[in-house]
């Protein structure tokens, strides 16, 4: 019969004497007493809310090591190099690793001296990987990102679908699956192709509320990426997403020219070249990552004030996936994205032109159009984001673009009429851009040529500027008045739905583009909506407060230099603002702060607490944070 109370109570000492923290999270400790109790259980918790504790303190405190799969080889030694700060014994077993490496970390495993282990999913399914497991002592099995097992996701590993074989093979261990982006249809794919049937289900929730989202409409997208990093992030650590390799390529060339350390991050590079630059993202500060979705799942930087996207994601939960690589450190950080019809235009023609059955397709197209109805949505984003993952409950939010400056409407039936009969007195076999030159009257070389100036609708829509059209277009394709072909060509065609709206039986109120970017006379997003700085978070300093800041954040990079790990691998920023909020000056009061441990005392304790004193013009008093 197994103890849980007694397990339980040792877990809690974990959390505090190992890393460093005075209470769980909600629902950390009943997750933990789950797994503690051998059962099962799904975990779904937004990126920075403590997953990985949800099985890491299970797998100190049961007997024998924790089998975490994952499919991040690429970042396993980073994780592993975070435990040892920590004291506990991890290893990893992936492809990138050397023979006598991987030899070592089996003898490890076997001879029971491995608290974790972190395994990729194609090695933990070989013949030899399972044969060595089921003759070591197993305390549980996590499969983080489990998100990787839906066939309908934008992270979809096929190498994810063969692990409800875990329930076979090792009867009686414990398994939880950890993700932060699964909507209820996620959810339920999770349970089904992982075997995870009496799995105790924990949803923590969606909300981010340090993260500010903010869409814009593309004009020079380059530019307002750049206007928006110097205005609002001139020295801060970045993600920007890109579609294609060669806009990440242009990107990050363009943003080291403008004095940026940018990197380019995606599939084309050489394996080495992306391992070298995910390095250097996680040990330099600032630093800008120029990426497309290759980059950034499992990254544990703390530290990322901002994610831009200068291409529409594919889905919400691709988008929520991303953004949420921001701000993990709870503090305030922006989701930023410019989007325009040609990205409409073109995510909808790949979708139409590929060879997925057609079932596929539907959910597909369900999914963007969510995605569409983020972008043009006229009241809170955050409301909007947050009732797709079946939480439609929350108040308007008071920190993205559409709370802080309320979105202007016009009443654009007339307007839309008129654009959905160019479409369809020119045959429906035309781009975006000739249908414009038709209502605005120009007697282009392809207007003449095709006698589009013999239309009706020829120079009937001069009360509007080729921008305003095109975001007409852009909100009529959104709401699926209009689709694009799959033929590559870009050409509109009527939908169905758009027969109301031309007898007339229907109106439609359209957003108001600006066509301007916001500056002068607008919203500072630099300070609207942030939230005090006391988490104790980034509070403002006064400038002493602000030369200790700086010598402990010099202090934590030149150790982490010394040892080729990340910063934040030292301590957290959270962590170093304690530490300037409360000014510790013995082991008690270091020990009391969020993230120090026994262990990171007895490593960087002293070394901190000098750096404080050398700041103490008079007899301190200190403060306790608890």
């Amino acid at each position: 019969m197994i103890d849980t109370t007694a397990l339980l109570h040792s877990a809690r000492q974990s959390l505090a004497e190992v890393f460093g923290f005075s209470q769980f999270r909600q629902p950390q400790e009943e997750v933990v007493g789950t797994l503690l109790s051998g059962q099962d259980a799904l975990v779904v918790m937004p990126t920075g809310g403590g997953k990985s504790l949800c099985y890491q303190l299970p797998s100190l405190v049961r007997s024998g090591t924790g089998i975490v799969v994952s499919p991040l080889i690429a970042l396993m030694q980073d994780q592993v190099s975070a435990l040892s700060q920590l004291g506990i014994n991890a290893g990893c077993l992936n492809s990138s690793i050397p023979f006598e490496q991987l030899q070592e970390t089996e003898h490890l495993l076997l001879t029971g001296q491995l608290d974790l282990l972190y395994v990729a999913p194609e090695r933990l399914l070989q013949p030899r990987t399972l044969n060595l497991l089921q003759r070591t002592e197993i305390a549980l099995f996590a499969i983080d990102e489990a998100h990787c097992v839906s066939q309908w996701g934008h992270d979809f590993r096929p190498e994810y679908m063969q692990l409800d074989q875990l329930a076979t093979l090792f009867p009686g261990v414990p398994r939880v699956a950890l993700t932060a982006t699964a909507d209820a249809r996620t959810r339920d794919e999770i349970v089904h192709r992982l075997a995870l049937t009496d799995a105790k289900r924990f949803v923590q929730g969606f909300d981010r509320p340090n993260i500010r989202y903010r869409i814009g409409q593309k004009e020079k997208a380059r530019e307002q990426l750049l206007r928006f990093i110097r205005t609002e992030h001139e020295q801060d650590v970045g993600v920007v997403y890109c579609l294609s390799r060669k806009r990440v390529e242009e990107t990050a060339a363009y943003l080291c020219d403008k004095g940026f350390n940018a990197l380019p991050y995606h599939a084309g590079l050489s394996a080495e070249l992306r391992q070298h630059h995910q390095h250097r993202f996680l040990t330099e500060d600032p630093i800008i990552m120029v990426a497309t979705i290759a980059f950034g799942m499992g990254i544990d930087k703390p530290n990322v004030r901002f994610v831009a996207h200068l291409d529409l994601p594919r889905s919400i939960e691709a988008y929520y996936q991303e953004t949420g690589r921001a701000g993990r450190d709870g503090l305030p950080a922006d989701a930023w994205m410019v989007y325009g019809l040609q990205d409409v235009l073109f995510l909808r023609q790949m979708l139409e032109s590929s060879q997925a059955e057609d079932r596929y397709k539907q959910v597909e197209r369900q999914k963007l159009e969510a995605m569409l109805g983020l972008c043009e949505i006229t009241s809170c984003r955050r409301q909007v984001l947050l009732s797709y993952f079946g939480e439609p409950e929350h108040p308007p939010c008071g920190n993205c673009d559409t709370c802080l400056e309320p979105v202007p409407v016009w009443d654009g039936t007339e307007a839309a009429r008129k654009a959905l009969s160019a479409v369809y007195r020119s045959g429906q076999r035309f781009g975006v851009n000739h249908v414009v030159d038709i209502l605005l009257g120009q007697q282009t070389d392809k207007v003449l040529q095709n006698q589009h100036q013999k239309l009706s609708t020829f120079g009937i829509g001069k009360e509007l500027d080729k921008n305003q059209w095109r975001s007409v277009f852009r909100q009529l394709v959104a709401r699926g008045y209009l689709r694009v072909d799959a033929d590559g060509h870009g050409v509109l065609l009527l939908n169905d739905t758009c027969r109301a709206l031309l007898r007339g039986d229907e109106t439609i109120q359209l957003r108001k583009d600006p066509r301007v970017p916001s500056g002068k006379g607008k919203t500072d997003f630099r300070s609207a909506g942030r939230r005090d700085r006391t988490n104790p978070a980034m509070r403002r300093l006064d400038p002493a407060e602000e030369r200790l800041w700086e010598d402990l954040r010099a202090l934590r990079k030149r150790l982490a230099q010394e040892q080729d790990v990340p910063p934040y691998i030292i301590f957290h920023d959270a962590t170093l603002m304690e530490m300037v909020i409360y000014r510790p000056q013995t082991e008690q009061q270091m020990r009391s702060l969020s993230g120090v441990g026994e262990r990171k005392f007895d490593l960087y304790g002293d070394a901190f607490l000098d750096v404080i004193e050398e700041h103490q013009t008079a007899p301190g008093q200190w403060v306790s944070p608890v």
